[in-house]
């Protein structure tokens, strides 16, 4: 590796700080930073190259190198671990970073739709845990609103575990224009809806609709979908979280098309 970056002034440090920090900086680049070793070997998995490998000057040699070894056109750098603690996410940083392009990955031709609806999902961890959940299951496509947070933000990136590189994604799009030229239907998982998720026809082309963890799904967008479906709860907690209503409604999906 070359010699350790120790200035805030040097330009690679000011080109990562901006992506750390800022979703504009992300979108414009279309670039971000991966956080630790899993991250950055799913993103390889997944066919991407990081166009630069940093690494704490103190990371463990037998923990960068083998991903130096994959990361056969990457730039491989040093900076200290002060500045490489102002660009990690974590508050225990694993030493390894990567600066990297958002992956596309390509809507399936021959799976029978499945497309995860989200409207507002404000905390970019929960974020990530909804798209992991969506490419655990198999799901064709998530469709983000323009309120959504980041996906490619360092939190939504380690919530999702490598889920944006392999999930396809529509991002910033208008759900209302979505749903009304989709041809499948689209089911609204919400509190008291009009019959259960394990009621509906999910072997058949379909769209789960969640919306914001506190507001819930907006009028405009309620009323363009199909119906209004819950997750029966018989035990004393009022309701789910986003994230896991969204899991088992996704997993009703699986369970119904492989049995």
């Amino acid at each position: 590796m070359q010699d350790v970056i120790t200035s805030r002034d040097n330009p690679i440090f000011k080109r990562l700080k901006k992506l750390a920090e800022s979703s504009r900086a992300r979108r414009e680049a279309r670039m971000t930073l991966l956080d630790g070793e899993h991250l950055i070997e799913a993103y390889l998995d997944a066919g991407g190259q990081p166009h630069t490998l940093l690494c704490a000057e103190s990371c463990a040699e037998e923990i960068w190198r083998p991903l130096a070894v994959r990361c056969e056109s990457s730039k491989v750098v040093s900076i200290a671990d002060s500045l490489f603690a102002e660009l990690s996410p974590v508050e225990s940083p694993t030493g390894v970073l990567a600066e990297a392009a958002w992956i596309e990955a390509a809507v399936p031709k021959d799976a029978v739709p499945l497309v995860l609806l989200l409207e507002d999902i404000q905390d970019p961890g929960n974020l990530g845990s909804l798209l992991r959940s969506a490419a655990a299951a198999g799901a064709t496509l998530a469709v983000l609103s323009k309120g959504c947070a980041d996906a490619w933000s360092p939190k939504a990136l380690r919530g999702g575990q490598g889920a944006q590189f392999v999930l396809p994604m529509l991002l910033r799009a208008d759900l209302a224009g979505w749903i009304q030229s989709a041809d499948m239907p689209v089911w609204a998982l919400v509190l008291g809806g009009e019959k259960s998720v394990f009621e509906l026809d999910l072997k058949s082309p379909a769209g789960l609709l969640v919306g914001n963890e506190g507001a819930g799904l907006s009028h405009d967008v309620l009323n363009l979908a199909a119906g209004k479906v819950a997750i029966p709860m018989p035990g004393r907690i009022e309701s789910l979280n986003a994230a896991a209503a969204a899991a088992i409604a996704l997993f009703e999906a699986v369970r119904q098309r492989t049995r």
